[in-house]
């Protein structure tokens, strides 16, 4: 598990925790967190893909989603015009998050007003607009509508890596210059177009780690509420030590939560009962991480595919943590024995002075601290095993 610095900054939030319940009573610290968990449960997020025909925009649909196109369940592409109804998709590990292909915009009786309204233009959180070359009028129509109606949108030119393909065969290529001409283009035609201010993202849907993939991902989350956005970091795939930061702190605010749950049932006077909740509650939290760090066979497969790489190599970088799959009670009662026998002591230590003033409910602050030092110790690892990973894809 963690090592000393991770103990002590663990130590560090179990004194906070301490302050935090002598500050406000337990009962309101408990409400607060069902009620922020139930509310994190229910949210839901819904993203729009449009933009003419051929764009690419079902392959990234299926890219945000991290499945293959031709896999079971994966939307479906083609040269032709193959949506001709808005096709919802939800992400196959994030049910709360949906993707929504719509119909493509390349006719020439368009009509942004009338294909927003068709669309139900009102379920969606925001709109990403796609093309694959160049941005027609149809385009910044559909984005000054958006506008209007105070959504929000982004626009995408997608297929980057096959205009990449075609310079490289020149000489003196640069990567850095082709691309700033590519977003120089794509700009010049919005604003011939009558775009205001328009701002492109240059990606690839079969190689989200390059170009501006990173820099989407944290626009979109930047432009989220705090509901919604942690839903996104979770769901979105990780390709830098940044985006695992991201994502690690999205899920240090959840184990704060998840402990005070167990807290609150630990106060229940019933024999057992405490230790069987918290049981079902690390095992499944633990899978979580794992699924939500790409730690589980199925991303590994889809990540091998994508960057060209046998998954058994993939798989040999993850030396701390199991896979989700393999995550049972029985895992969970072997490493709490071995983390309760060394930290134990810690514990008791930090919430001794504290212990007389909660009375009967030593139960639920036992129930808490091993919850919280569970949890803090397994992302811990979950989040090295995942750097270990993006070092084996950048070999």
């Amino acid at each position: 598990m963690a090592g000393t610095n991770s103990n002590e900054s663990i130590k560090l939030q179990l004194a906070e925790m301490k302050s935090y319940l002598k500050e406000k009573h337990l009962q309101d610290a408990l409400a607060n967190a069902y009620k922020e968990l139930k509310l994190l449960k229910n949210t839901t997020l819904d993203i729009a893909f449009t933009g003419a025909s051929g764009t690419g925009k079902s392959s990234l649909v299926n890219a945000f989603r991290n499945v293959s196109d031709y896999e079971e369940g994966a939307a479906k592409i083609g040269v032709t015009q193959t949506t001709m109804d808005p096709e919802r998709y939800p992400h196959p590990k994030f049910p709360e998050l949906t993707l929504w292909d719509l119909p493509g915009i390349g006719t020439r009786a368009f009509k942004p007003r009338e294909y927003l309204e068709k669309v139900n233009f009102r379920k969606y959180d925001f709109f990403i607009i796609v093309a694959s070359e160049r941005f027609t009028m149809n385009d910044a129509m559909l984005a000054s509508e958006i506008q209007k109606m105070n959504k929000r949108f982004y626009f995408v030119r997608n297929k980057v890596n096959q205009a990449m393909d075609a310079e490289r065969r020149k000489p003196n290529f640069s990567e850095a210059q082709t691309l700033a001409e590519i977003r120089k283009y794509c700009l010049s035609n919005l604003r011939e177009e009558g775009a205001v201010d328009p701002r492109v993202f240059l990606i690839s849907s079969w190689h989200l780690n390059m170009f501006d993939f990173p820099l989407l991902q944290k626009t979109l989350a930047g432009d989220l509420n705090d509901l919604k956005r942690p839903l996104l970091i979770m769901a979105m795939p990780a390709f830098s030590r940044e985006q695992l930061e991201e994502k690690r702190a999205a899920m240090e605010a959840l184990i704060w939560k998840r402990a005070l749950l167990s807290c609150g049932i630990g106060v229940i006077p019933i024999p057992g009962l405490s230790l069987i909740f918290d049981i079902a509650l690390l095992v499944s939290t633990m899978k979580e991480f794992c699924r939500n760090f790409g730690l589980d066979e199925e991303s590994l497969c889809n990540l091998a595919k994508r960057v060209g790489k046998p998954v058994d190599v993939l798989k040999s970088a993850i030396k701390k943590t199991p896979m989700a799959n393999q995550i049972n009670p029985e895992f969970v009662n072997s490493l709490t024995t071995k983390s309760l026998l060394c930290s134990s002591a810690m514990v008791l230590e930090e919430f001794a002075d504290f212990i007389p003033v909660l009375g009967s409910l030593i139960g639920g602050v036992s129930s808490f601290s091993t919850t919280f030092y569970m949890l803090k110790g397994f992302l811990q690892d979950a989040v090295e095993d995942a750097e270990s990973v993006l070092a084996k894809v950048a070999e």
